[in-house]
């Protein structure tokens, strides 16, 4: 949470509204109709600022819900703000994407201004990209494609067309895919062609369509602007020339517009972003109030301080932010010497994390490039931390939550009341896949459970806020959430691009690869597109809430010549960070290493598939070598520790550990620390411990010995 704290009850009156706002907040709130700009910075409540906005507006009775349209840029985003607005006591607001809001009104007016079914859209441009290549005899591999396609993207949401391309890009662009610019602007125009013999469009279609619509269609114009008379524009700094055409037709030279936004967090120019609406926004409408959102609730002082450093004079309008959060740990750079090495410490750092009491789901690894994620997804794995990679599947379209939910939906009918909602729910997906232990080994199951997890832990917590609850409703809110895109928390280190975590935070998170050619990337050429990588890694940074830790490599592979050096763009925190002025930061070191595990069942001699069986170095078809004794010992103890740190068990030991132990019964501290899962940290909290069990010897339970 952004912001000042308040509870979930909904408020009785519009001056009630405006209770717990702090001053800036107050000033967006309390002034609900005219033009408006607020300059947000990171976690500085803008949607709490935006959303107290509007509940005040319709409870003072300055205008009706039904019309405002809020718009925004993702359906997660637009998720959020309808459940904030719900929860306000205004329910009946209409908050959208511009490409939803668009789709909407295109599928409704259609008929009248054009005549006949709209077209379908497309998901996809590369099916019609590819074809239109085709017909012009270009042989692209898939790489080209997603380019050309970009392009296409690029050109239509900046009103270039196919036939003006060549001209308009001229000295700025050298072509895509490795073709000049007149055949870039033949694949553009044939691509129009293969579209319309499909009677189909794709995104940016919606939105050109509808600005033509509204600018052809005076009748269709004054329809929609007697529906929407309030609007409210969320991120204003990505907004790209099309999208503000679509906004100035709907408002139809009003003034009732409020827009918010932070020119610091611009880091979607390659889309045709920019920051120039949001800035220019007070000369085009000179009454407009502007206020600057500047009190940081997220992040810790420290964060915040090395944030400021970093982003500099890179800000341009924006706002320097104030921290309000209470002092933690100062953020620190890491070297390490190569990429490899550098993921296991994340991995081995996260480990502790988690054996410390932190939650997989509030930790956050991120990186430049998509290809740095596989050396830390394998450093997890070997350590069987669970994780989620962020931008891969939609919750909601994982084949585990779509089984479990088509259960819940049948079991509706015999969901009697006579039990808790969150046992009857589990109960029913324990058919797709959920049990009360979390799997022990295999990183793809533990994900399929924590999905599953996930919704169970939800319909303990919708439970909490509407005791009455059952069965239907709960599945009529999951149908809710998946329409706007508003998965649940799963528990898993996300793992995400810095362009993915915008709008997200963490307690902690990690930032690998501050290195020159990944922090700026090495295509990154010229000043604006460096200033925008240096956004970028300040967008990473105010990720972070209490807990921020920068890395780099030196080499990219183990035993490689150490050519790089730390980003520039941590230099003017360097002392802060550790990293000394003009120097490659503190000297590389390599990680722990995840310890060595056998390849073949020492019982059979087969070879050992899931990380499980090579973690205690036995195939699951051989019996046990461990002492049963023995075992239940550890077990009972491992249970006595999970519940005094009010952690799952496996938190303490997972199974395939607790039963390596047994089965290789280390007599010193050592030979414990060889064995896989156990890392320093858990080595220093439980070593002592887990000897003095296998010694037959009694333990203390740790509030014993700290009383």
């Amino acid at each position: 949470m952004t912001g000042p704290p308040h509870g979930p009850r909904r408020p009785t009156s519009a001056d009630e509204i405006l209770q717990g706002l702090d001053p800036e907040q107050h000033a967006v709130a309390a002034a609900p109709t005219g033009p408006m700009c607020v300059l947000a910075g990171a976690g500085t409540g803008k949607t709490r600022a935006i959303t107290h906005r509007i509940a005040y507006g319709v409870w003072s009775g300055a205008f009706q819900p039904h019309q405002v349209l809020a718009v925004t840029f993702t359906a997660r985003a637009a998720g959020e703000m309808r459940t904030r607005l719900r929860g306000l006591g205004v329910p009946g607001v209409q908050a959208r994407t511009f490409h939803a809001a668009a789709l909407r009104q295109l599928q409704f007016f259609w008929p009248q201004a054009v005549g006949g079914a709209p077209p379908e859209v497309v998901a996809q441009k590369a099916p019609a990209v590819a074809e239109a290549a085709g017909r012009l005899r270009l042989r692209l591999d898939r790489p080209a494609l997603r380019d050309l396609a970009a392009e296409i993207e690029w050109a239509k949401v900046n009103l270039i067309t196919p036939q003006g391309y060549p001209e308009a890009v001229r000295g700025r662009r050298d072509g895509v895919a490795g073709l000049d610019l007149t055949a870039v602007s033949r694949v553009m125009s044939t691509y129009e062609d293969v579209k319309g013999e499909r009677h189909v469009i794709d995104f940016e279609d919606v939105l050109l369509l509808m600005v033509g619509i509204l600018d052809a269609h005076p009748r269709v114009a004054g329809s929609v602007r007697d529906q929407y008379r309030h609007f409210v524009v969320d991120e204003y700094q990505d907004v790209n020339p099309v999208q503000q055409q679509l906004l100035d037709l709907w408002l139809g030279g009003r003034q009732e517009i409020c827009v918010v936004g932070d020119p610091a967090q611009t880091i979607y120019s390659f889309t045709g972003a920019s920051p120039r609406h949001l800035l220019e926004f007070p000369q085009r409408h000179p009454e407009a109030t502007v206020v600057r959102l500047v009190r940081n609730y997220r992040s810790t002082p420290q964060i915040v301080q090395v944030a400021n450093l970093v982003l500099g004079a890179a800000a341009r309008g924006g706002v320097e932010l104030r921290a309000q959060g209470e002092p933690g740990r100062a953020p620190r750079l890491t070297a390490y010497s190569d990429d490899v090495a550098e993921a296991d410490g994340v991995a081995e750092a996260i480990r502790d994390l988690l054996g410390s009491g932190t939650m997989a789901s509030q930790v956050a690894v991120l990186f430049r490039t998509n290809a740095q994620s596989a050396a830390v997804e394998s450093a997890l794995a070997a350590r069987e931390v669970p994780y989620l990679v962020r931008g891969g599947e939609r919750f909601f379209s994982r084949p585990e939550v779509r089984q479990a939910v088509l259960l819940l939906r049948g079991a509706s009918r015999g969901d009697t009341g006579n039990a808790p909602l969150g046992q009857v729910v589990r109960d029913v997906i324990g058919g797709a896949g959920w049990s009360p232990q979390a799997p022990s080994a295999g990183a793809a199951s533990r994900e399929r459970w924590e999905s599953l997890e996930a919704l169970a832990n939800l319909a303990d917590d919708l439970s909490v806020v509407e005791p009455e609850m059952r069965i239907p409703g709960f599945v009529t809110e999951l149908d809710r959430r998946a329409t706007e895109q508003h998965a649940p928390t799963v528990q898993g280190v996300t793992l995400a691009s810095l362009h993915a975590a915008k709008g997200l935070e963490w307690d902690v998170v990690f930032v690998i690869g501050c290195s020159e050619g990944l922090l700026p990337v090495s295509m990154a050429e010229g000043a604006a597109r460096i200033e925008e990588e240096r956004r970028l890694l300040y967008v990473g940074l105010t990720r972070a809430r209490r807990d921020l830790r920068l890395s780099w490599a030196a080499s990219r592979g183990a035993g490689g010549r150490a050519g790089r050096k730390p980003s520039r763009f941590l230099q003017p925190a360097g002392t802060l960070l550790g990293l000394a002025q003009g120097q490659g930061g503190s000297p590389a070191h390599k990680a722990p290493r995840a310890p060595r595990r056998p390849k073949t069942c020492r019982t059979c001699g087969a070879a050992l598939g899931s990380a499980a069986e090579r973690k205690v170095g036995r195939c699951d078809n051989c019996p046990p070598t461990y002492d049963e004794a023995t075992f239940e010992r550890l077990r009972e103890w491992r249970l006595e520790v999970s519940r005094e740190q009010n952690v799952p068990a496996y938190v303490v030991f997972t199974d395939a550990t607790l039963t390596a132990i047994a089965e290789l019964t280390p007599k010193t501290t050592a030979a414990l620390a060889e064995i896989a899962g156990v890392g320093p940290r858990k080595l220093e909290l439980y070593g002592a411990d887990v000897l003095a069990v296998l010694a037959g010897q009694d333990v203390v339970p740790i509030s014993r010995k700290n009383s």
